[in-house]
């Protein structure tokens, strides 16, 4: 694992299922992607009272999807913990075939999406977006304008249409 990891926590004690899902997900995906798991500590005895988790359940899950190093905390139902969409995990996609699959395993809250965006069934959001539209939208003011304007209104991001707006 890298030395920076990103941490979520679960509210729900569903972070070794989502890790798992997680790395289901990347390596079963088109495309160039790798996904493997990592050491899951268990609750010791002397967490338990602090944690309200059983002693021998899961306490993290560690995975890396596409070389970057995250661990999945089941630190239950905290309020200043709760996910949101404040932080999200872009893919990037170099097909449409790519975009599609991310977006079919990943987006389980419609009301979520937008441009790229989704949410996933743990609450985990993500933007799933064609790898070309970061450098559509450097290129020049007028091709962002083109590219954006096309983009914005979709939930899941069609590739070729963004394409079509950029030339």
């Amino acid at each position: 694992m890298s030395k920076l990891i990103t941490c979520i926590w679960f509210a729900n004690n569903d972070g070794e299922e989502a890790a798992h899902y997680y790395i289901d997900t990347f390596n079963s995906a088109p495309g160039d992607h790798s996904a493997k798991i990592g050491d899951i500590t268990k609750t010791p005895k002397a967490a338990e009272d602090v944690s309200g988790r059983p002693e021998g359940s899961v306490m993290t899950a560690e995975y890396e999807l596409d070389g970057i190093s995250f661990m999945a905390l089941n630190g239950g139902p905290v309020d200043q913990f709760k996910l949101n969409g404040a932080t999200s995990y872009i893919v990037e996609c170099e097909t449409q075939e790519e975009i599609d699959y991310f977006w079919e395993k990943l987006s389980a809250v419609p009301e979520a999406e937008q441009c790229g965006w989704c949410t996933d069934k743990f609450g985990v959001t993500w933007q799933i977006v064609p790898r070309i539209l970061d450098e559509m939208m450097r290129e020049s003011a007028q091709k962002a304008e083109a590219v954006t304007k096309v983009f914005m209104p979709m939930k899941k991001l069609d590739l070729e249409a963004i394409r079509k707006a950029g030339e």
